[in-house]
């Protein structure tokens, strides 16, 4: 028996202060419709997330006694009557957004930083956070918990004195302690999946780039790549961790550079090094995909996985938001069927959106380049931008079927097709029982 749920609103006072609102029912955005969210679009908090205000926007809740949606600037007079801002849930990795948070966009003074915006509410029964969300990836190595900063210092510190020399490991060394990138951290904790950034440069102009922006909208969250890394830099940091960590993946196309595909030729050779080393340990490569025939050489040097971003299976959307230079998305494609041909792993790194991902045009077009490609699995990540900047990008028209609905709807019709988050080692590429392996428990 379902126990029934009393979801309350979510809001924060003019210091920033979260608490739930008296009198309002959570509610959550599909693209720019508000409305109440579905019970299976709700899981509680996920541990590890974090809650942020999002200032100058006027919070939307469920108004019981009316019945009906409303925007609330200020508390009710019983509660002192204070001005209210909207707040969103930041979650944790592993976790897909099925509802952006309800507020009127229209009033926010500045573009919102690059994050995943997410719907939250209070459930008053069980008093404890619940959001639009839900997990799509297994995996349990990303939580906080395993990332201790104070056991991490010593281990840069030592990394960087064994290699005074190596520009790539210094990179990483600051990706890890300034900027709190998990997978460099992996790296010194000799541990699971390490980066590679290779590319200074890229050919896409993406609207949330977290490492480059044209302008002063929206900061990127770190400092891009500014060297292309020499095949000895890359293999001195590869190749000890291909052969001794647990788990162990090295991945080219890290969100501190630009595509790594721009330096195919540098790669394919540090791959070829690398595998001359070690047959240990799995070799991923992500990419916009851009240039067909660095696939091939990918596939030849014996990369084993390839991820492609995509933000949509629409040209038109795709263009508007990764707007891209000197390739099309007819390249993207024939590098999907390259990479098809050449026997690797593909995954799609697909930067979904409630209200754009699930609309109907989108999910049939998602099933059919899945089915004709053969894509392995789909990473479902969450699409980090101001929401209002990305529904003028795109202009889609139209109400989405519901994330949720979207998810169920696609496996049910491709039941080989996994979601998850992150990358996998080559040994469980199709763990046991994928293709029933789907809804996840929170």
């Amino acid at each position: 028996m379902t126990t029934k749920r009393t979801i309350l609103a979510v809001v924060a006072d003019a210091s920033g202060e979260v608490f739930e609102h008296p009198e309002l029912l959570m509610a959550g955005m599909n693209g720019p419709d508000p409305r109440l969210p579905r019970e299976d679009e709700l899981i509680p908090l996920p541990e590890g997330s974090r809650l942020f205000t999002l200032p100058g926007t006027s919070p939307i809740g469920f108004d019981r006694k009316r019945r009906r949606l409303v925007t609330a600037e200020r508390l009710p007079r019983s509660w002192g009557g204070g001005e209210i801002q909207a707040v969103s849930a930041f979650m944790a990795p592993a976790f897909t957004r099925t509802l952006l948070p309800a507020a009127d966009y229209r009033s926010q003074g500045e573009t919102l930083p690059l994050w995943a915006y997410t719907a939250v509410g209070w459930c008053v029964e069980e008093e404890r956070f619940y959001v639009a969300g839900a997990r799509v990836d297994r995996s349990d190595q990303w939580h906080p918990d395993r990332f201790d900063d104070r056991l991490l210092d010593p281990l840069v510190r030592k990394a960087l004195k064994a290699a005074p020399e190596n520009r790539l490991l210094e990179q990483l060394a600051r990706c890890a302690v300034d900027y709190h990138c998990f997978a460099a951290k992996n790296l010194f904790f000799s541990r699971w999946e390490a980066p590679l950034p290779i590319s200074p440069a890229c050919n896409s102009r993406c609207l949330g780039c977290i490492s480059l922006q044209e302008s002063d909208c929206c900061p990127s969250s770190q400092e891009r790549l500014s060297f292309v890394p020499s095949v000895e830099e890359l293999c001195e940091v590869a190749v000890p961790h291909l052969q001794k960590a647990e788990n162990a993946i090295v991945s080219f196309g890290q969100g501190c550079e630009g595509d790594p595909i721009l330096q195919a030729d540098t790669a394919c050779a540090a791959v070829r090094r690398m595998r001359q080393a070690t047959s240990r340990g799995t070799i991923n490569f992500n990419t916009n995909g851009s240039i067909p025939d660095a696939v091939d050489k990918l596939a030849e040097a014996g990369v084993d996985s390839i991820r492609f971003s995509l933000n949509s299976v629409r040209e038109e959307l795709y263009n508007a938001y990764y707007r891209p230079r000197g390739y099309t998305y007819g390249d993207v494609l024939e590098s999907l069927r390259r990479a098809r041909r050449a026997g690797l792993f593909i995954m799609l790194n697909y930067l979904v959106f409630p209200g754009v991902s699930d609309q109907p045009e989108e999910v049939e077009a998602l099933v059919r380049l899945v089915e004709e490609f053969g894509v392995d699995m789909v990473q479902l990540r969450n699409l980090s931008i101001d929401p209002q900047l990305y529904l003028r990008a795109t202009a889609v028209a139209g109400a989405g079927i519901g994330m949720k609905a979207m998810m169920d709807g696609v496996k049910a019709r491709v039941p080989r097709l996994q979601y998850g988050y992150f990358n996998r080692t080559r040994e469980s590429f199709f763990p046991s029982g994928f293709e029933t392996d789907w809804p996840l428990p929170p």
